[in-house]
């Protein structure tokens, strides 16, 4: 997706740098979530699509009610889908 907005190879690295910030966050918030599994960060990360993945493996061992496993899916999912059909318009547009 970075590849197409720039012209060499050289100029992805900043375009990449927002992407691994928000990564290294999820990350870390993990770290702090497993001595607090049902602190505030953990509860709205589990809920934030691009942290979800994350967030959910560090959670699922402590026993999480059925409800946000499914809720983070669907949120996960319904994420993905949208933002694909709006690259989609996007593409189709430019091209």
């Amino acid at each position: 997706m970075f590849a197409s907005a720039v012209d060499s190879e050289e100029d992805t690295s900043q375009f990449m740098m927002p992407v691994s910030l928000l990564i290294m966050f999820a990350f870390f918030a993990g770290f702090y979530s497993v001595s607090n599994t049902d602190g505030p960060l953990a509860f709205w990360e589990w809920l934030i699509p691009f942290t979800s993945p994350i967030l959910m493996m560090v959670r699922l061992p402590f026993g999480i009610p059925p409800w946000e496993k499914l809720l983070s899916l669907v949120l996960l999912y319904g994420t993905f889908i949208l933002i694909s059909l709006f690259a989609a318009k996007i593409y189709r547009v430019g091209s």
